[in-house]
């Protein structure tokens, strides 16, 4: 009986072995896919004669700002809005850049959003939607006024 046991040690302790290097190459592939695809910045929103034509017609009302603590006692820093479509065309979508200054007017921080998710449907002529934006860190320089937004691209309909 001793004699049986010990045949089969060798064969649980391999097939545990294959079982823990399943487990560990799965996982090896699952974080290499999620990151990628989590990496993975959108390419930016065309901005060519036609785009910055058209950006005069979308203007930023309604500026508010926030900051709060997080549970990990760490501040965040929301941004509020509404963008507004004065002209004739549906846009898809509007990629803006957010720039921080600091006391002197100089940019501290560069920030690029999109406002229009996907799932969103497009902003038609005259309509209005609200956005917020949230940050959880912001350069030390920064001036805490509101950062000033501009259009940099547009898919338009």
């Amino acid at each position: 009986m001793f004699e049986e046991n010990k045949r089969q040690m060798p064969v649980a302790f391999l097939l545990g072995l294959i079982i823990v290097g399943v487990l560990v190459t799965g996982a090896v592939l699952y974080m290499m896919h999620a990151g990628s695809s989590n990496n993975a910045k959108p390419k930016p929103l065309p901005m060519g004669a036609q785009e910055q034509a058209y950006a005069a017609n979308i203007h930023f009302a309604d500026p508010k700002m926030s900051r709060a603590a997080n549970f990990l006692n760490q501040e965040v820093t929301f941004i509020f809005g509404t963008v507004e479509n004065d002209g004739p065309r549906s846009i898809r979508q509007i990629e803006i850049t957010i720039e921080f200054h600091d006391l002197l007017g100089q940019v501290v921080q560069r920030e690029t959003e999109r406002l229009i998710p996907p799932e969103g449907g497009p902003l038609g002529p005259g309509q209005q939607r609200d956005f917020q934006i949230s940050y959880e860190h912001i350069s030390a320089m920064w001036n805490v006024q509101y950062p000033s937004i501009r259009v940099t691209g547009l898919d338009l309909k």
